[in-house]
């Protein structure tokens, strides 16, 4: 662990709690929005404990994925369609408050915060079980395929959690017109995952064979 890589992890994670406050809390025009700081917690939180073991455990994993930046045109404009999907989103679940829109029940938002908490847990999994995990398509020296745990079942754990994390994000801050502009991420991952395959199976010694063993990409039985 270095200090540049702590200092640069502390001011991501600040920015990033920063923005993701401003984009909810301005746009409600109050902080007497419950649901909002209960996603901010859950978010956050977790997210803080995670790089503090990822900065104990495996910096150099953490510099990868603080550092990353995607390369390839078409999958940095996927990048940016889910950025803009977080500001909408966002925005429109402030709104909601502000214009007394229709808000989900308790129920439903805390049933909401225990999936997003199991998705984190999932994510977590997937960085214990492929060191190789970057933000970005790539290659990375002596890379192997992994097709053991999480990766014998489908071929993107990863991205399953990360649809489950964002889909359920809306529900947390009990916005049903939110909910539906996050609708657009499966969409948007599947894209994503399209030109990854064909990337690895270019690049990745095995990958083929990989998908003939897994046959799933994101979901059991489905997909």
């Amino acid at each position: 662990m270095t200090m540049k890589l702590l200092f640069q992890a502390i001011t991501k994670f600040i920015l990033g709690a920063v923005l993701v406050g401003l984009l909810i809390f301005l746009s409600a025009g109050t902080l007497s929005f419950f649901n909002g700081w209960l996603f901010m917690g859950i978010l956050f939180i977790p997210m803080f404990l995670a790089e503090i073991l990822l900065m104990l455990k495996n910096p150099e994993l953490l510099g990868k994925r603080l550092n990353a930046k995607e390369k390839q045109e078409d999958q940095s404009m996927v990048v940016k369609l889910s950025g803009l999907m977080f500001i909408i989103g966002f925005v429109l679940a402030g709104l909601g408050v502000r214009l007394d829109w229709y808000i989900l029940p308790k129920s439903v938002v805390f049933v909401a915060a225990v999936l997003f908490l199991a998705a984190y847990l999932l994510y977590a999994e997937v960085l214990q079980e492929n060191t190789y995990l970057s933000r970005t398509i790539e290659v990375q020296e002596n890379q192997k395929v992994i097709d053991t745990g999480l990766y014998g079942i489908v071929r993107h754990p990863m991205y399953s959690a990360t649809v489950l994390l964002f889909l359920s994000m809306p529900l947390v801050l009990g916005s049903v017109y939110s909910f539906i502009i996050f609708l657009a991420y499966p969409l948007i991952i599947a894209k994503r995952i399209k030109g990854e395959e064909e990337f690895l199976e270019k690049e990745l010694t095995g990958y083929k064979e990989y998908k003939q063993k897994v046959k799933y990409r994101l979901l059991p039985f489905i997909w």
